[in-house]
């Protein structure tokens, strides 16, 4: 069991969180066309927007897991952008909301965290040459160069941080996992899958408008191969075109 007010961080791929108390995860915010969802003691049954968040949380988990096991490669892109497209959708309505108040202070025990070692080596496999993209974290914070990411990674991240939600949500503690994807959200998982919806729009919209893909600049982790920046654009093309099922 863990005290909420120091244990609340999750690992970010892009920038450390910023930790706050439980209902403080947004500052102070006014909901707009969102409800406030009423929270509930352990074992109560759920209202109708904490099922559809967890109908959300759930179902991208499992598509994400079944693209990354590789069974129709030629339709991953599409679904991944999908995919991320209706999780930020669930994502807004959490921020729309007031803060979420758990029913304790402390932080149950949700058991061991899921190792997601597999999923990210797996997605990682399947996108290896279009897995590294290029983001500039903040966009209202001071100029910087754009940092390298991995798809593989963000995804991977993404799916356990909504893994712990549902965790608690599963043995009834719903206002804890509704805490945890709001906050989560809010500092980590929404501007992830932010870049990511961005990333995979943008290979889509490159091979629909038969724009080449960039060559992957100087000095950017992509595990080097021994390919040329040449042969990764090259690569990076024909399997978008192979995915999207269009010819050049």
């Amino acid at each position: 069991m863990s005290d909420r007010t120091i244990n609340q961080q999750p690992h970010t791929p892009h920038q450390p969180s910023h930790g706050q108390p439980h209902g403080q995860a947004h500052g102070e915010q006014t909901p707009h066309t969102e409800h406030t969802p009423h929270t509930h003691a352990h074992g109560s049954e759920p209202d109708d927007f904490a099922v559809q968040i967890a109908d959300s949380v759930e179902s991208f988990v499992l598509a994400v897991t079944e693209v990354a096991k590789g069974d129709e490669p030629g339709s991953a892109v599409s679904l991944l952008l999908l995919e991320v497209s209706q999780l930020l959708l669930a994502g807004g309505r959490l921020g729309a909301i007031e803060d979420v108040v758990p029913d304790d202070r402390f932080e149950p025990d949700a058991g061991p965290e899921p190792d997601g070692e597999q999923l990210r080596e797996r997605l990682a496999e399947l996108l290896a040459p279009i897995d590294v993209y290029h983001e500039v974290f903040d966009p209202y914070g001071p100029p910087e160069k754009p940092n390298a990411f991995r798809i593989s990674d963000d995804l991977a991240g993404v799916v356990g941080e909504l893994q712990h939600g549902l965790t608690h949500y599963r043995e009834g503690r719903v206002s804890e996992a509704l805490w945890w994807w709001q906050f989560s959200y809010l500092s980590n998982w929404g501007t992830t899958c932010s870049a990511v919806l961005r990333a995979l729009q943008s290979l889509i919209a490159h091979v629909r408008l038969d724009s080449p893909i960039g060559a992957v600049p100087d000095g950017a982790d992509t595990d080097d191969d021994g390919l040329t920046d040449e042969q990764l654009e090259q690569q990076a093309g024909d399997l978008m075109v192979a995915e999207l099922g269009l010819g050049r």
